[in-house]
C-alpha cells in the first residue's frame, strides 16, 4: 500500500512553503478633538495685586467689526493672593498669573431673541456667541472659568457658558440661555505660569454672526 502525502494549508511552512510576510502596520495620523474643561466661577478676592503695564493696570480697547464698535474689552493679569506689588521680574519662577477679560456689548447692538417652543411651537437658530483665543494657551494651568453671575445677568443662565481647548487654544461658548444682552458684561478669566508680554490680538469675539478680532494681554510663545 502506497501512502501520498498531501499538504494541508495550516502545514505549508512544513512542505517547504514559507508562509507569506504580514503587510507592515500603516500610521494613521490622530486628529486631536476639542477638549471639555471644567468652568470655575470668577472670584475676585482670590486675586493679588495686577500688573501695571504701559496702558496701566486695566487697559480697554474697543472691538470693532464692519467700521462699528460692537463691544468693549477690559482686561487685566493678577498675581497670587496675598501679593501687594505684582512685577514679574521680581516673581519666583513657576508663580501663576490670572488672566481676565470683561467684555461688555455694545448698547446699540442689535439683542438676540431666542424662540422656544413653549413659546410658538418653533425653533430659531441663533447665531453662535462666543470668545476666544487665536493663539495657544501657553503654560496654561488648566484654570479657566468665567462670571456666573454676570452670564445669569446677561445671557439669562448662570451655567450658559462651555468652556473647551482646541488645539491649546481656549474657547468660551454660549451654549444656553436667552441670548447675550447688548450692554451687559461677561468677565473671562484663565490662568497661566507664563506673564504677559503686552496686549496682543490673541483674541476673538463671535456675536450676532459677525466675528471681530480682540485685543488683550497674552503670554509669549516659547522661543
Amino acid at each position: 500500500m502506497r501512502l501520498l502525502l498531501v499538504c494541508a494549508p495550516l502545514a505549508l511552512a512544513a512542505c517547504g512553503e514559507a508562509p507569506e510576510p504580514e503587510p507592515a502596520p500603516t500610521a494613521t495620523p490622530t486628529v486631536a478633538a476639542p477638549r471639555t474643561l471644567v468652568a470655575a466661577d470668577f472670584d475676585p478676592a482670590t486675586l493679588g495685586a495686577k500688573i501695571v503695564g504701559p496702558q496701566g493696570p486695566e487697559p480697554e480697547a474697543a472691538i470693532m467689526a464692519d467700521g462699528r464698535e460692537i463691544a468693549r474689552i477690559k482686561s487685566f493679569v493678577a498675581c497670587p493672593e496675598g501679593v501687594t506689588e505684582c512685577v514679574p521680574a521680581d516673581m519666583p519662577e513657576g508663580t501663576v498669573y490670572t488672566y481676565v477679560h470683561e467684555v461688555t456689548l455694545a448698547d446699540d447692538l442689535e439683542p438676540q431673541v431666542i424662540e422656544t417652543p413653549e413659546a410658538s411651537g418653533a425653533v430659531m437658530e441663533v447665531p453662535a456667541s462666543l470668545f476666544r483665543m487665536t493663539q495657544a494657551a501657553q503654560g496654561f494651568n488648566r484654570s479657566v472659568g468665567y462670571s456666573r453671575a454676570q452670564a445669569e445677568t446677561a445671557l439669562g443662565a448662570g451655567d450658559a457658558i462651555q468652556v473647551s481647548s482646541d488645539s491649546g487654544e481656549i474657547i468660551w461658548r454660549v451654549t444656553a440661555g436667552s441670548g447675550w444682552k447688548p450692554g451687559m458684561p461677561v468677565t473671562f478669566w484663565w490662568q497661566s505660569t507664563i506673564p504677559p508680554k503686552g496686549p496682543a490680538d490673541a483674541y476673538s469675539l463671535e456675536v450676532n454672526g459677525v466675528t471681530a478680532s480682540a485685543k488683550g494681554p497674552f503670554p509669549p510663545a516659547a522661543e
